[in-house]
């Protein structure tokens, strides 16, 4: 996990190398991290179904080398179309990794599955938290991608090569086909689409958001945002254990729609502050909660269909949010807050046609 957030969670930091190394326009650099976005998500459903099938090794280390070929190719290649294919790539073999890392804990830990969940992805937070320190201080984006590379090809295959899941019959759930038809799940997927864009602004645009700050202060926000992310991870799942998984998701709306706020008012280390503590257990939280509701046996495949909403708000928070800055700039930050507004809207829906269900599935894996 802490190698999956250097795809994410570093790519403020590598986005000013990638423009001059490439010699490319902001735009086209960001057209990469929605291919992230798009790649990373569509393929962890396809992964989760043959993790759920044949367990986690193997898919697992086909996800790492594929991992790993996404920074070792972008370090030794000058070609902007190349980058995408490499990142591509790359990012088809994060996005497995990432429902595998999650899913160990959905289905080994159900008691205290929002802790669980939360911890394992306090990794997503600290590794890019290590590594941003130093990659900031580079004078260009191959050295740090060869390095991070390596260490990717050699260690990766290793950790999966013994993950294993609990057996079928210690699980409970139905297949995702019948998970698909219920409007449960799009009315939390929607709620999930819309509350991810602060956290996908702040990771994907902070780097020219922030073009103006003194460099120590840029450095150390970008260095605190996952951080805080990470962090808040196991904090806020540990609590969603005891007051509920929707009250805890309520609560994280509420404090994004405020960072969301700050962002408009150009209060910079506040908003990153509050988005980067609530928005990075959000993910998390909801595939704690997906595994609350449908059951933990598919969940892999529940959370990877699930997941593709952060494609959604990747193209969001990406591509349409750079094109909406260099036009309108500051009214650009109002959409951010807009969309936390309706993530809470979407979630009282939820509330209102899911609550029963929630209650038996959660009653069901935990007992």
């Amino acid at each position: 996990m802490s190698f999956n957030s250097l795809y994410q969670y570093s790519w403020n930091v590598f986005e000013p190398l990638l423009k001059t190394g490439f010699n490319v326009s902001i735009v086209y650099i960001q057209v990469a991290f929605t291919l992230f976005a798009i790649f990373s998500t569509g393929f962890q459903g396809i992964g989760g179904y043959f993790a759920d099938k044949n367990g986690p090794r193997n898919i697992g280390i086909i996800s790492a080398i594929l991992s790993a070929v996404g920074f070792i190719g972008t370090s030794l290649i000058n070609n902007i179309f190349l980058f995408y294919l490499l990142w591509s790539l790359g990012s088809i073999g994060e996005g497995i990794l990432y429902g595998i890392s999650t899913n160990l804990a959905v289905k080994w830990f159900k008691g205290k599955r929002g802790f669980a969940v939360g911890f394992v992805s306090l990794g997503f937070g600290m590794g890019a938290a290590v590594a941003n320190i130093f990659i900031a201080k580079a004078v260009t984006f191959r050295t740090p991608m060869l390095i991070i590379g390596i260490a990717e090809i050699v260690i990766l295959p290793l950790l999966m090569s013994i993950a294993k899941y609990p057996e079928s019959k210690e699980l409970s759930g139905e297949k995702t086909s019948k998970n698909l038809r219920n409007k449960k799940f799009w009315i939390l997927y929607v709620s999930f689409i819309l509350g991810g864009v602060p956290l996908l602004v702040i990771s994907a645009s902070f780097g020219y958001i922030g073009k103006n700050l003194p460099l120590y202060e840029f450095t150390l926000l970008v260095s605190l945002f996952p951080l805080l992310s990470g962090i808040s991870r196991p904090i806020l799942g540990y609590i969603s254990d005891y007051i509920g998984r929707i009250k805890s998701v309520f609560i994280i709306d509420i404090f994004l729609t405020a960072g969301s706020i700050f962002l408009i008012l150009k209060i910079y280390a506040i908003s990153i502050i509050l988005i980067g503590f609530f928005g990075g257990s959000m993910i998390s939280m909801y595939f704690s909660l997906v595994g609350d509701i449908f059951g933990s046996r598919f969940s892999t495949a529940n959370n990877g269909v699930f997941y593709t909403g952060k494609a959604i708000s990747g193209f969001i928070g990406s591509t349409l949010f750079a094109a909406m800055f260099i036009l309108y700039r500051d009214k650009s930050f109002y959409f951010v807050l807009i969309s936390s507004l309706f993530a809470i809207l979407f979630l009282i829906l939820s509330m209102r046609k899911e609550n029963k269900g929630y209650r038996s599935g959660q009653q069901q894996e935990v007992k």
